[in-house]
């Protein structure tokens, strides 16, 4: 047994001799799917606290030829379905793979450090695992200790065996040197030389917070199929806790199941479709293939000491939070805002790079928030929300500064605009418009499309509540804004608004109805309000 090559099944072992263990090990047999095939890179991303490493013990666990793990594993979920089936339709057994491989084990936090350079951190890497390689296999003809690719070919040249690499944290580097773009980019291109086509891997499992990193629209790594806290897929069930399990251990600790879901579940993650459903989901007749996952190591250490409360602030401080929500990017502040008051808010994820520098845009700051576990994300809707109490918690204690204060007390007045609106109160409306026109600046004075902007910006608050729709084509021409309720929020009335400058309410909605702008909203009669907004140019009010 080795350090890095082979090193046994202690770790898995320990797991399973804890208070609490919840088995995951039906994650093998989907792994087992892919061993040797072209599918067989897998990069799973989670935050942390939500099992990647007792993961990764366990997947060593079983495949290590040195370990002697039946007894480990032949009680467990992987054994309750007997055979898996490969792509090409070949049945093997549960146990077909066990203890059949190499494993090479790398933690990558124990090499990249934030003082040590990128290109000493991998040659230490690989002159220690080429000592575990020199020990298992004497007699290879090896030529190069610090070129680990090339030390695997030399111990497998004359041995007809395969093996598994299992990485863990490996984003190390971009946590550890975020700057140090010259030491990533090395990173990435040993990874790509050591894995990419590489035959004598059967399988290659990387864990990280963060997904591969992009340049571009590219990775470096576009080998792996990714597993994210966005698109866990197949390995969606394995992401945290499920609602079952959650519930078993409610009942052997005594613990209120309601409770425990408010404070630690919320976390929706994307199922892989079973191909018998797919063409219902196409057709939009399936509900969707989220499951709802819990945090596991706060619902473990609830179950441990018997009580309730925010278990994330004791492994990550309210800093790592504060950090990003504090970005000066348009629009961030007041989408926190949106979120704490339990709104939901629509973002692109296509633009964010997957590490924890390079952002352009507010969307980009919530894309990553999302791979840190503080932000659910529903993949179906594409939208953000705070999951729980807990993270609820974490958000309170990040924005208690005063830089906050200004922000908050827009998002109340936000608000009660939409209160008033409801309530049709013509005056009120038009004073919390006027504040907020005056607080947005010469952005909202020159035409009809900054005013457009001035309004949306007044209603923040109605992104909660309604999905917002800008030149609804609908009868004659176009409305200027819509705002249709969300299927959450059945009995709120619909928003139709019409702007003008330099004319009258009366005009406006005069065209509303002479045009026929509720057309297209004719399922919301008689929970319709139109809105007409007139701007006077020379009194810019």
């Amino acid at each position: 047994m080795g350090v890095y090559l082979n090193p046994g099944n202690e770790s898995f072992r320990m797991a399973l001799n804890s208070e609490i263990y919840v088995d995951k090990t039906g994650m093998i047999r989907y792994l087992n799917t892919l061993v040797g095939t072209k599918q067989r890179y897998v990069s799973v991303s989670r935050p942390r606290r939500f099992g990647k490493t007792t993961a990764a013990d366990m997947i060593g666990a079983y495949y290590d030829r040195t370990a002697d793990s039946r007894e480990l594993f032949e009680r467990r979920k992987l054994t309750e379905c007997e055979t898996f089936k490969r792509a090409g339709g070949e049945e093997l057994s549960w146990d077909a793979c066990l203890g059949k491989y190499d494993v090479l084990r790398l933690v990558m936090t124990r090499f990249f450090k934030e003082y040590v350079p990128a290109e000493q951190s991998l040659s230490r890497l690989q002159r220690l695992v080429f000592r575990d390689f020199r020990k298992t296999y004497p007699k290879a003809d090896y030529f190069d200790e610090e070129n680990l690719l090339q030390t695997i070919e030399d111990a497998y040249a004359e041995e007809d065996r395969q093996i598994v690499i299992i990485i863990d944290e490996w984003d190390a580097v971009f946590r550890a040197r975020p700057m140090d773009k010259d030491g990533q980019k090395l990173y990435l291109d040993f990874l790509r030389d050591l894995l990419k086509d590489n035959e004598h891997i059967a399988l290659a499992y990387m864990t990280g917070i963060l997904p591969i990193k992009k340049y571009g629209q590219h990775s470096a790594l576009n080998m792996f199929d990714e597993y994210s806290m966005m698109a866990p897929m197949q390995l969606a069930p394995f992401t945290g806790f499920t609602e079952g399990e959650v519930k078993e251990l409610c009942a052997e600790f005594e613990m209120g199941y309601g409770e425990i879901s408010d404070w630690y579940d919320g976390y929706l993650v994307s199922d892989r479709i079973p191909i018998e459903k797919r063409k219902a989901y196409r057709q939009g007749d399936l509900g969707g293939c989220q499951i709802a996952i819990y945090s596991p190591e706060s619902v473990v250490k609830a179950m441990h000491n018997g009580y309730i409360r925010n278990y994330w602030n004791k492994t990550e401080t309210y800093e790592a939070l504060a950090e990003y929500i504090r970005m000066d990017y348009d629009g961030l502040k007041d989408a926190v805002a949106l979120l704490m008051d339990g709104g939901r808010l629509k973002i692109d994820t296509s633009t964010y790079q997957n590490d924890m520098t390079t952002f352009h845009s507010r969307d980009d700051v919530l894309s990553l928030l999302i791979h840190l576990g503080y932000l659910g994300y529903d993949d179906e809707r594409g939208e953000v929300f705070i999951p729980n109490r807990e993270i609820l918690a974490e958000f309170k204690t990040s924005t208690k500064s005063e830089e906050w204060t200004a922000t908050f007390k827009a998002f109340a007045a936000s608000q009660k605009l939409l209160e008033a609106t409801w309530a049709k109160d013509e005056a009120v409306v038009a004073e919390y418009l006027e504040d907020a026109h005056n607080q947005a600046g010469n952005r909202t004075y020159n035409d009809e499309a900054a005013l457009s902007y001035g309004i949306r910006l007044a209603y923040y608050a109605a992104q909660k509540y309604y999905t917002t729709i800008l030149e609804l084509d609908s009868g004659k021409g176009y409305a200027d804004i819509a705002y249709l309720p969300s299927p959450k929020y059945p009995n709120i009335p619909a928003l139709l608004v019409e702007l003008k400058y330099n004319k009258n309410v009366e005009t406006a909605l005069s065209q509303i109805k002479r045009q026929r702008y509720d057309e297209r909203l004719e399922h919301y009669k008689g929970k319709l309000l139109l809105i007409a907004i007139d701007y006077d140019k020379e009194k810019k009010n």
